[in-house]
Parts: C-alpha cells; structure tokens; sequence
C-alpha cells in the first residue's frame, strides 16, 4: 500500500489499528514475533483503503454533478426571457455555491 492512498478510518479501526501498534512494537521490543499484529494493521488498512476508495468515487461523481448543474443553470439563465431571469439567478447562484463546497471538500479529501 503507498503512502498517497486515501484511506478513511472510522473511529473504532482508529483505536484498534493504535492497539496494534503498540503491541506490535511492544513484541519487537521483547524480539518475539509481531506478525499478528502486522496481520491485523495490514487487514484495517486494507478496508480502510476500500473505503476511501468509495468515498472518492462518490466524490467524483458529486464534483461532476455539481459542475452540470452550474452548467445548466447558466444555459437557462441564457435561455430566460426578463419574467424569469431573476428566478434562473437565484437558480445559478445557489448551483454556484453548491458547488463550490463540494470542490472545497474534494480538496480536503485530495481530489
């Protein structure tokens, strides 16, 4: 597993991956054998590794969703006569901010 690999741990392999750690360098202080430890920190990352993975993906498909709707709503601002081109401002404005957030969590998650 490389370094650059998002990896989204819940709260739980957090504590246990902590636990893993410290006996496995407990055992390695003794020179006895850590491979369950290692077993153990391999077999969290590994899920931890899918799950990040998953959130990506949504993430990319939310940036992507996201950028059609701005899109959308500047054709139809384009589109509007003058009764409805307040309505498609607001309509834009918020599609605009909508997805601003998503871009500035995909930066958060290093997309």
């Amino acid at each position: 597993m490389s370094s650059d690999t998002y990896r989204s741990y819940t709260p739980s392999e957090r504590r246990q991956r902590a636990r893993a750690l410290f006996g496995g360098a407990r055992q390695a202080l003794a020179d006895a054998p850590t491979s369950r430890h290692e077993k153990r920190i391999d077999r969290i990352d590994a899920a931890a590794e899918e799950r990040g993975a998953r959130e990506q993906a949504a993430m990319r498909r939310q940036l992507e969703n996201g950028r059609n709707a701005v899109a959308e709503a500047k054709t139809a601002l384009r589109t509007a006569d003058r009764a409805g081109r307040d309505v498609a401002k607001k309509a834009l404005r918020a599609a605009e901010d909508s997805s601003r957030r998503t871009e500035r969590a995909a930066r958060k998650l290093g997309l």
